[in-house]
């Protein structure tokens, strides 16, 4: 009886991150195909990571801070269809996640150029935080830097708050093996320890700014169109990404967030129970270990 529970909200819960009626994973060929390593194996940092629950807080809280950089609030809002189709969106998302750290290397680039193709479309201008007109473009090295750090510290931050897994070799080796991620997309520069990386999220702060526009994108954020049993879920998870933000964001934000107390064991407790709930199976990482140890890789 378990089992089948826990099979039927596995498949429920992967149908709403991947926008598919059945639950099956579009990209889950991707992940079991190619042949060889990938960037990442099963005991490394960013692996272990992105397999965490922590990482449904974090997708929040790095869609939260790009939000504030009016470069990367502007390709959302004008080419991406995150009001029409946000579970399509998501899932867009979800699939260089996912391809990105566990698939094989050749999968990797053929994702990557998927995503290059895409950003070579995303171009247009914005009014930067002192009021002047630029020019960008998905593929400005200063922008994908930007996009790559607000999803690095986020995942970072939100499994250092709530996860209780430990992860291999810490922060830096997180964030020093996760920055071989954005390398097939054009960015060779990225932090390569959390020391570097909190300079990188310091030195963006003056271009950060709250407009109009800002508003409305967080306000989608904070009550998106999610189905009626998802919303409260939801709400948890906005309120524990808003909790871990800086609090100069938070304050450009302008929402305040609940006490620690309200908010770090609840969350804790949910995403715990949510684990159990979708029980161990896990299609994308047991394909993936499949094809390492079909090719040798790992015992």
């Amino acid at each position: 009886m378990i089992t089948a529970i826990q099979k039927m909200v596995g498949r429920r819960f992967r149908a709403l991150l991947t926008s598919t009626p059945d639950g099956r994973i579009p990209w889950l060929e991707t992940v079991a195909g190619g042949k060889g390593p990938g960037f990442y194996r099963p005991d490394d940092a960013p692996w272990v990571v992105h397999a965490d629950m922590a990482t449904l807080v974090g997708g929040v809280r790095a869609l939260l801070m790009q939000a504030l950089h009016p470069g990367s609030l502007a390709g959302v809002r004008e080419h991406s269809r995150y009001k029409d189709d946000p579970l399509g969106r998501l899932a867009g998302t979800i699939q260089w996640l996912t391809v990105t750290t566990y698939a094989s290397r050749e999968s990797i680039l053929a994702e990557a150029a998927r995503v290059r193709g895409m950003h070579g479309k995303v171009r247009g201008s914005y009014i930067d935080a002192e009021g002047r007109e630029r020019e960008y473009s998905a593929s400005d090295p200063e922008l994908l830097l930007w996009v790559h750090i607000a999803f690095m510290d986020s995942f970072l931050r939100c499994h250092q708050a709530y996860s209780a897994v430990p992860i291999p070799g810490g922060a830096d080796a997180y964030v020093r093996l996760w920055a071989q991620s954005v390398e097939p997309l054009g960015l060779k520069e990225a932090p390569q320890d959390e020391s570097e990386l909190l300079e990188a999220v310091a030195r963006f702060e003056p271009q950060l700014t709250v407009s109009e526009h800002t508003r409305e994108v967080i306000g989608w954020l904070r009550r998106p169109p999610l189905p009626p049993v998802s919303r409260l879920a939801y709400l948890g998870l906005f309120q524990a990404a808003l909790l871990t933000l800086p609090e100069r964001q938070r304050k450009m934000i302008g929402l305040r967030a609940w006490p620690r107390w309200m908010v770090v064991p609840p969350t804790r407790f949910f995403l715990r129970a949510l684990r159990w709930l979708i029980g161990p199976e896990d299609p994308v990482r047991e394909a993936a270990v499949d094809r390492l140890r079909r090719d040798g890789v790992i015992a």
